[in-house]
């Protein structure tokens, strides 16, 4: 039987998304990285749960053939939380190259047995883009994050102004005009 780079993927899938899961908890200070690999229930670790969720859908994703709506989303699961943290984008995204080498550790044998290195560029191209669009997403992210930061900025400044007493509100009722106190300027006496 002649192999096939995505079959010899998905046989060995559960330690390539092991090995994965693993490296993109290592970007994690010791201590924190510690807490995610212990802490196996999805409540009381939110983070590790969305890692291995995400892997899990994009390297499905890779082997079927990436949709990049279908992608995007499990990108999003995990680039969101690290959007927040304080990675800088090229932290933030370098999990998704991390793939390739995992790939390339575990299969070094098959790929040069069975000459699979075409295969192996034309997946490891999907991994570059996939890089480019978890790139669009961390920004879109962190766009979103600054927004809000800047709104609440904003609120506050106000808030400030108006406890100083520095800005008053303009009443939003115009006066009635049928009130028997009002004059109008226009008419002659």
């Amino acid at each position: 039987m002649v192999a096939n780079l995505k079959n010899i993927l998905s046989e060995k899938r559960s330690v390539i998304l092991e090995r994965w899961v693993d490296h993109i908890l290592d970007t994690y200070p010791a201590e924190t990285a510690n807490f995610l690999r212990e802490k196996k229930n999805r409540f009381a670790n939110p983070v590790a749960h969305s890692v291995s969720e995400g892997v899990e859908g994009i390297f499905e994703d890779l082997l079927q053939g990436i949709d990049k709506d279908r992608v995007s989303v499990f990108l999003d699961n995990i680039i969101r939380i690290r959007a927040i943290q304080e990675f800088t984008p090229s932290q933030a995204i370098s999990f998704v190259f991390f793939l390739k080498k995992i790939m390339r550790d575990e299969l070094a044998r098959e790929i040069r047995e069975n000459n699979l290195s075409d295969e192996l560029a034309l997946i490891e191209n999907h991994i570059d883009l996939l890089g480019l669009l978890a790139f669009d997403i961390f920004m879109g992210c962190r766009e979103k994050l600054y927004d809000i930061k800047a709104n609440e900025m904003k609120h506050m400044t106000f808030r400030l102004l108006q406890k100083a007493n520095l800005i008053y509100e303009k009443p939003e009722e115009e006066p009635d005009v049928s009130d028997s106190n009002f004059v109008n300027l226009n008419e002659k006496r």
